[in-house]
């Protein structure tokens, strides 16, 4: 890493802001959020959507094309992981053939 000296004049990252997400629509990834967690709507237009994360937010734009990535992804902290666990079980049940 840097020295001292230049570690000062450089500014520290202390978190992340955002997440940005393309999504096929917008629609279905609301409902697919909202059917695993509590969530708070901070603004939403016809092709965008932003999800309140405590002091972050996911950016979520509706896309025309999309990428094939299975390795891409994003954690999250959540307060109860069996509630979600539970949630993704119904919907796996509910939408065979889906990863999530």
């Amino acid at each position: 890493m840097a020295a001292s000296k230049q570690a000062n004049e450089k500014a520290r990252v202390v978190g992340i802001n955002h997440i940005a997400l393309e999504v096929g629509s917008i629609d279905e990834a609301l409902a697919f959020y909202d059917q695993l967690f509590d969530l708070a709507l901070r603004g939403r237009s016809d092709k965008m959507a932003f999800i309140d994360i405590g002091d972050q937010f996911i950016n979520l734009t509706e896309a025309d094309s999309q990428h094939h990535d299975h390795d891409r992804h994003f954690g999250l902290v959540v307060d109860d992981k069996e509630k979600v666990r539970h949630r993704l079980e119904q919907r796996r049940s509910d939408h065979p053939g889906t990863r999530g």
